[in-house]
Formats: C-alpha cells, sequence, structure tokens
C-alpha cells in the first residue's frame, strides 16, 4: 500500500481525505466550544441585551456560511494546503482574542469586578463593540474551513464511495462537537461565567494543534483548478449562483438549519431561564452530536440505495415533532421526572427529547445534502460548489439568530429585568410558544421539498425525452 493510501477495509481513502477530517476534529471542538455559550458570552461577559447579542451570534454565523462561496473560489485557486494554514491561522488568532479582550477592559479600568459576572460594567460603553474585528477574524477563517474540508472530501472520493466519505466525514464533525460542547460545563462550574472566557483558550489551542497538523501532514496529488485566473473564479462564481435548482433546494433546506441553529440561538438561554442555572445547556447540545456519531453511519447505510432527496425528506419531516417535543417541557405539570437513578426538570428532559429527534433528523439530511452538491461540482471547482453550499446556513443564521433574539424577549425575557420572581413567572408563562414557531418553519420546509422533488423529477424526465 502507497504512502498515499490509508485501508479502511472495504475501501481506500487518502490520507489527505483522513488528515483533513482529522483537523475538521478539531476544528468544530474549538467551534462549538465557543459557540454553544456565545449569546450566554455576549450578554454575561460583555453586557449585550438579548437581541443585540444575538444579532450579533446571528451575524457572525451567517458571514460565516456566506463567505465560503468565494472562499471557496479562492481555495480552489491557491491551493488547498496553503487556504487550510491560512484558515487555522486566523483561527488561532481570532480565539485567542475572545479570551484576551475582557482580561483588557477589565486591566484598563473599563468594567468592574462583582460576585455574580466577571465581566459587568460595559452596558454604557461603546467598547464592548470591539468584539466585532474580533468575530470578523474568526469569521473568514472558519469561511475557508467550510469550503476547503468538504472540497477535499469530494476531491479524494469518488461516485462509489462518496455517500460514506461524507458520512465519515460528518461523524468527525460531530465528534469534534461533542468534545468542544463537554469541556463548557466543568469550566463554568469550577471558574462561574470567567470560565467562558477561559473557554477562549481551549479553542485555540485546538485550531493552532491543526496548523501544525496541516503543515506536518496534508499532502494531495489532487490539485485541479489551481492557478486560476480571477477572471475563471468569476465565471465560475456565477454559473454556480445562476444554478435555480441548486439555490430552490438551499432556500428550503434553510427551514431545517434555522430550527437546528435554536441549540445555539435559543436554547441555552431558554434552559437556564426555564430551569434554573444548574441546567447544562452544552451538555443537553451535546446530545445531537453523540445520535449523529451513533446513527449516521447506520442511517447512511440504510438510504444507501435511496435517492440523497428521499434521505433529505425523511429527514425534514422529523424536524417539527423535534420542535413540538422542546415545547412539551413547560406544558408537563410535574416538578420533575424520575429516571430512576436521578431526575431532571420537565423542560431540561423535553429538550433532550427533542434533541434526540434533531440528531436523527440531521443523519439523513446532511450527508445526503452535501453529496448532492458534490456530485454537481465540475472538476477543480469542489471547493466552490462545497462553500456555496453552505449558504443555507448563512440564509437561517440570519432569519433563526433574528428570530431567536425578538422571541426570547417577548416570551422568555431575560428574569435579572424584572423586580421580583413573580414579574418573571407571569412574562414567561407562555414561554413554550418560542417551539411553535419552529414547529410551523420546519413543517412548511418538509412540504417544500416535497414539491421540489416532484418538480425536479418531472424536468429530468422531460429532459430525458
Amino acid at each position: 500500500m502507497s504512502a498515499e493510501q490509508v485501508s479502511t477495509g472495504k475501501e481506500k481513502f487518502s490520507r489527505a481525505f483522513w488528515v483533513a477530517n482529522s483537523v475538521e476534529l478539531l476544528e468544530r471542538a474549538a467551534y462549538y466550544g465557543v459557540f454553544i455559550v456565545i449569546t450566554i458570552y455576549l450578554s454575561r461577559i460583555l453586557g449585550f441585551t438579548d437581541i443585540e447579542a444575538a444579532m450579533i451570534s446571528g451575524l457572525f454565523s451567517a458571514g460565516l456560511y456566506l463567505l465560503p462561496t468565494f472562499s471557496g473560489a479562492l481555495a480552489d485557486k491557491m491551493g488547498f494546503r496553503k487556504a487550510l494554514l491560512l484558515a487555522f491561522t486566523l483561527l488561532s488568532i481570532g480565539y485567542a482574542g475572545l479570551a484576551i479582550l475582557p482580561t483588557m477592559l477589565e486591566a484598563a479600568g473599563l468594567v468592574e469586578y462583582t460576585e455574580v459576572t466577571k465581566f459587568t460594567g460595559l452596558e454604557k460603553t461603546s467598547w464592548k463593540w470591539m468584539i466585532v474585528p474580533i468575530v470578523i477574524v474568526i469569521m473568514v477563517g472558519g469561511s475557508f474551513i467550510k469550503s476547503v474540508i468538504t472540497g477535499t472530501v469530494a476531491k479524494e472520493t469518488t461516485e462509489s464511495n462518496r455517500a460514506r466519505g461524507f458520512s465519515i466525514f460528518y461523524m468527525m464533525v460531530n465528534i469534534g462537537s461533542f468534545s468542544g460542547k463537554t469541556i463548557v460545563k466543568p469550566l463554568r462550574e469550577a471558574m462561574g461565567n470567567e470560565g467562558l472566557v477561559n473557554l477562549n483558550f481551549f479553542s485555540a489551542a485546538m485550531t493552532l494543534a491543526a496548523v501544525f497538523a496541516v503543515f506536518f501532514f496534508f499532502k494531495t496529488s489532487k490539485t485541479e483548478g489551481e492557478g486560476k485566473s480571477l477572471n475563471e473564479i468569476w465565471q465560475a462564481l456565477t454559473r454556480v449562483i445562476a444554478n435555480g435548482r441548486l439555490v430552490a433546494l438551499i432556500l428550503i433546506v434553510t427551514g431545517f438549519w434555522m430550527v437546528q441553529h435554536q441549540l445555539y440561538a435559543t436554547m441555552p438561554k431558554y434552559v437556564l431561564r426555564m430551569a434554573g442555572e444548574g441546567a447544562s445547556p452544552s451538555w443537553y447540545a451535546n446530545v445531537n452530536p453523540l445520535v449523529v456519531v451513533l446513527s449516521v453511519g447506520l442511517i447512511t447505510q440504510l438510504m444507501a440505495k435511496r435517492t440523497a432527496l428521499l434521505s433529505m425528506t425523511i429527514g425534514m419531516f422529523i424536524m417539527p415533532v423535534s420542535a413540538l417535543c422542546m415545547a412539551a417541557g413547560n406544558l408537563l405539570n410535574v416538578e420533575s421526572v424520575d429516571l430512576g437513578l436521578f431526575s431532571m426538570h420537565p423542560v431540561a428532559f423535553m429538550m433532550i427529547v427533542g434533541i434526540v429527534f434533531q440528531g436523527l433528523a440531521e443523519s439523513f439530511i446532511s450527508p445526503r445534502f452535501l453529496e448532492y452538491f458534490s456530485l454537481q461540482a465540475p472538476k477543480g471547482e469542489e471547493g466552490l460548489y462545497l462553500g456555496f453550499s453552505h449558504l443555507h446556513s448563512f440564509v437561517s443564521s440570519i432569519l433563526g439568530f433574528g428570530l431567536s433574539g425578538v422571541l426570547l424577549t417577548k416570551y422568555c425575557p431575560d428574569p435579572t429585568l424584572f423586580d421580583s420572581r413573580a414579574e418573571w413567572e407571569v412574562a414567561s408563562a407562555n414561554a413554550h410558544y418560542i417551539w411553535y414557531y419552529f414547529v410551523g418553519i420546519a413543517a412548511v420546509s418538509a412540504i417544500a421539498l416535497i414539491v421540489y422533488g416532484r418538480v425536479t423529477k418531472k424536468l429530468d424526465a422531460q429532459k430525458a425525452a
């Protein structure tokens, strides 16, 4: 067996495939460790309101998914190895900046220390907006990762093993996601809200390790597309943006991602406010990657002889069930749910049930969605097409996080804004209404995907005739 090949039993994937998936694990651990508590960090550490925190994190997530269309095209031109080195360097600088900024503001006397929150006093000053350039650095670095890693999977696989290749990729994504979220709870317990700051050093260490891994181990012979002129890049970009079939699919799948993004936009604040400060939103969110890791391989194998659209449609119809379960916690007329060895607050318990369904839906949808897009990409344009495939999260981040901020303010407001617990309980009596909005969004998207499948099937039949 050559040095460029690593055996996987029935099939062989290249060393570049495995290195790319390994650094994806590190990047996802870094990203999700920060992102699961990003709205809490912005509110508790830097003093932003619910709507401001949702706006910043939503635009950050949106930019992270808008830029891959352009950074993916550049990555095709400059080569994936150089693009990965640039990306992980920017990410290391950005995550370190998130950790250093609050400490710098405290040292400058711009904030005060309290026992409740480590860094306060920023509510009425513009210095907190220094977070924006730091977020932009992370956004640019992350945008290259989105296109290059999935582009590498596309380049290093064939049509016969591509579904399995993306299944492995998605498993690595969720192992990284699980690892990153796991560290949040012990840090908060040991250090309080200061742990939200120091968590960013963990993320910076993960992405720095990825820099060295790419530098020493990432080599590929698949160099199609490198050295393209800017005019050629622009022409390719125009072609993919004008592809109505792909654009329509992106808009439909946006509904799924609007609901999925609530793990980060709504769920952390919702469970802390409804179930108490003892709740563990980062661990509840970890149920999602755990379910995906355990099920994605089996589901991919089960659906191997079925079309990508059928697999995605099944997943889309699971999402309304997920959101209904999340709403049900506030309706259970019990103080706790007895699980034998321990008990849980009903809001927390039903949130976990909803997240289980969400993980199953993701296993049906995401790997096959990426496979579908990769099969549309000409040789040398894998980065561009796979970067373009992430536009669904650009739209869903803006809409999902924006809607989250409005709904939290209306149905589940910040308890510190009220004079008494009783006043807050009256204001949040219908907090579960938040999830009904996402039930509707998921249901409409599922129906739209059925219509999409029938229309495209009819068009393909006409074209064949």
